[in-house]
């Protein structure tokens, strides 16, 4: 009988697992609530209309279609049952000698409920489409009520929250679109001389805090000239009546609030809390192991592991780390079949870059290695374009990108809205249906 390894959730660390097991002894199943893999760091450029969801994303069953060991399923866990070694899911139940969470994290609001209703997410390719179509009708509506320069005004400006490099990205990206496709689009905003209004607020002292003071002083700087407003120190407590409050007492009229200030990991019904650090996180031994259960591994941004004397307050949330851990891991189940003593999880850092705008990144290599402007900005697009999963979507983005840089603009600026899939029935009986979409 083959071990049945179930893996939860196919990001970076969980295809890492499933892709780097090459044991045959093993039969593996990867469970992901999507039909396909995407690229997290390049969501925003699928938000501001540079790139296709598809330049991003590449469905599962077709990655792995030659890996005869290895199938996919649709669905999302609602309930582990560790002492069957089962685990239900939305779309079946499914049991395991084996099982690993690889599940990411989800956006964190801190409680907030009028930021979780209004804010605009930034971590799906669905949330990533619906900012691109709201920001699309935000300027048309714009264009109908140019007699009106306060409500115009509060259209126009945009608030990130966050600024780490999801936050300054985005900001950078908006930066010089009102330079240049704004202005060429919409004309009817130069008649009334109102200029969209960025600002980019974190809680801390600097932005880009995980990256070395250099970083920090460049990105201030170049988003500063590009006529980003930033305000450090402080940290959005509220979003009512279109202001966004700030813990310094300072507010800001504004009907776009973009969220990129946390993420916390998601919580499993039949994992006691117990098991669990922080930000929610599982807490793990050297091996990626569960502390306390005998055969349930986490991976990834949802694992939090000590073990590593370099980082004794755990790992950070970053891909680097994924991908590294689902490697290590599927190497100790390919030598837990052999007999060999298992490899402790041991973080290879190998720094960290953010993109400012164009010709403008930062880049930070171990040990001491610090880049900026346009050698950062050729490093930070060859980086993430080997680390898209596939061919297919490095030439895609690529050939985006070019265009995107001598024409300094992007004709993927459309607003699509798929209506909600219907049910359809039986034609014998309107009771049951044939199929229904799983609530996933």
């Amino acid at each position: 009988m083959k071990k049945r390894i179930i893996i939860i959730g196919g990001g970076f660390a969980g295809l890492n697992v499933a892709r780097n097991i090459d044991n045959k002894e093993y039969q593996i199943t990867l469970v992901d609530r999507n039909n396909y893999i995407f690229f997290p760091p390049l969501l925003y450029q699928v938000a501001t209309g540079f790139l296709e969801p598809s330049s991003i994303s590449y469905p599962y069953r077709k990655m792995l279609r030659n890996k005869s060991n290895l199938n996919f399923k649709l669905g999302e866990v609602l309930n582990v049952i560790p002492e069957q070694n089962k685990i239900i899911l939305t779309t079946g139940e499914l049991e395991y000698d084996y099982l690993v969470f690889a599940t990411g994290t989800e956006t964190n609001y801190f409680g907030m409920e009028n930021v979780e209703k209004k804010a605009i997410p930034m971590k799906t390719i669905n949330d990533a489409l619906e900012m691109r179509n709201y920001f699309l009708r935000q300027l048309e509506r714009a264009t109908t009520f140019t007699s009106y320069k306060n409500r115009l005004k509060k259209v126009l400006t945009i608030v990130v929250a966050g600024g780490g490099p999801t936050g300054v990205e985005i900001s950078g990206m908006l930066a010089e679109m009102q330079t240049s496709v704004f202005r060429k689009d919409y004309p009817e905003f130069e008649k009334v001389r109102i200029q969209s209004h960025i600002y980019i607020v974190d809680g801390s002292a600097q932005l880009l805090s995980p990256m070395s003071k250099k970083s920090q002083d460049d990105t201030y700087r170049k988003l500063e000239e590009m006529g980003v407003k930033i305000i450090l120190n402080a940290q959005v407590t509220d979003y009512v009546d279109d202001k966004v409050i700030l813990s310094n007492g300072q507010f800001i009229e504004t009907e776009n609030l973009i969220w990129a200030a946390g993420v916390t990991s998601q919580l499993f019904n039949g994992i006691p809390s117990e098991y669990y650090g922080r930000g929610r996180r599982l807490i793990t031994d050297a091996h990626n192991k569960i502390e306390g259960l005998k055969n349930i591994y986490a991976v990834g941004d949802t694992s939090i592991q000590t073990t590593d004397s370099d980082f004794p307050g755990g790992h950070p949330q970053v891909a680097q780390v994924a991908l590294q851990q689902g490697k290590n891991l599927a190497n100790n189940f390919n030598r837990l079949l052999r007999n060999k003593p298992l490899t402790p999880f041991k973080y290879n850092d190998r720094g960290s870059m953010a993109i400012i705008g164009r010709n403008k990144a930062v880049a930070d290599i171990p040990p001491n290695l610090h880049f900026k402007g346009f050698i950062a900005w050729v490093l930070w697009i060859f980086i993430h374009l080997i680390s898209l999963v596939h061919y297919r979507n490095r030439i895609t983005t690529v050939y985006n990108w070019i265009v995107a840089y001598f024409t300094k603009d992007q004709a993927l600026r459309m607003m699509i809205r798929p209506t909600a899939p219907s049910v359809k029935t039986s034609a014998t009986t309107s009771a049951e249906p044939i199929y229904q979409y799983p609530e996933v």
